[in-house]
């Protein structure tokens, strides 16, 4: 599926600051970023750069000192935390660089989560847990527990779950960074994939230059600041 459409996720000035004994940090300053439906988005810079202060507002996991978020149409910044929680449950899955599975419960029962919050009629939740496993390639392994899985399996692990209730936005936070380079290739192929093919619109922060390559854009940040915005929707690319 192509890129295009309104924007999924979009962000407007947003700038965060936090304050120490050191001095102010400026982890974001005025930063504007969108993601379109089937785009994926890669925020790039060195450590320190705001890349997941970033994620964090965008996924509606901390709120902007100055700025707003839209997920589609709903301006999230201004919600109260009950309707955010809505909307992360609806419309957003994250994953996480620490993969954030729960080790006494099997692969299955770590997907099935969301939907389980979500209060999905059970059959349901069977089928779309089903699916998403078998989208990551996962099916086999549905009763094994994390602790019983390579890396790179809890990895899909974490994108299954975080795909299970169709949202409309994919958040990841460094999600190859813990992993071998032929395992980190094999998970960056199934994201492209999953938001090529779903029309997910993703915004992933990596340092991974593979990755990077794969984008339709590139955000690079330097202090806070986003110094570029380099790519374009490339409808054109998979034709």
């Amino acid at each position: 599926m192509s890129a295009g459409g309104p924007a999924a996720l979009r962000g407007e000035g947003l700038t965060r600051t936090f304050r120490s004994a050191a001095g102010d940090v400026h982890a974001c300053v005025d930063i504007d970023l969108e993601a379109r439906p089937g785009e994926l988005v890669v925020v790039t810079g060195p450590s320190g750069a705001g890349k997941t202060t970033l994620l964090n507002i965008l996924g509606t996991l901390e709120r902007p000192d100055a700025g707003r978020v839209w997920v589609g149409e709903t301006e999230v910044t201004a919600l109260d935390e009950d309707a955010l929680a809505e909307v992360r449950r609806r419309d957003l899955g994250f994953v996480f660089q620490s993969f954030g599975l729960i080790p006494v419960l099997s692969a299955a029962e770590n997907v099935e989560l969301p939907l389980r919050i979500a209060r999905t009629d059970p059959r349901e939740r069977d089928r779309r847990v089903a699916d998403a496993l078998r989208q990551v390639g996962l099916a086999d392994h549905a009763g094994q527990r994390p602790g019983e899985l390579s890396g790179g399996q809890q990895q899909r692990v974490g994108i299954a779950r975080a795909i299970v209730a169709e949202p409309r936005v994919l958040i990841a936070d460094e999600p190859t960074a813990q992993l071998d380079s032929r395992t980190a290739t094999a998970v960056m192929d199934l994201i492209v994939d999953l938001v090529h093919t779903r029309g997910i619109a993703a915004v992933i922060a990596t340092h991974d230059p593979i990755l990077r390559a794969r984008a339709d854009r590139v955000a690079e940040l330097h202090d806070g600041r986003l110094l570029a915005a380099e790519g374009r929707l490339r409808r054109d690319r998979r034709r």
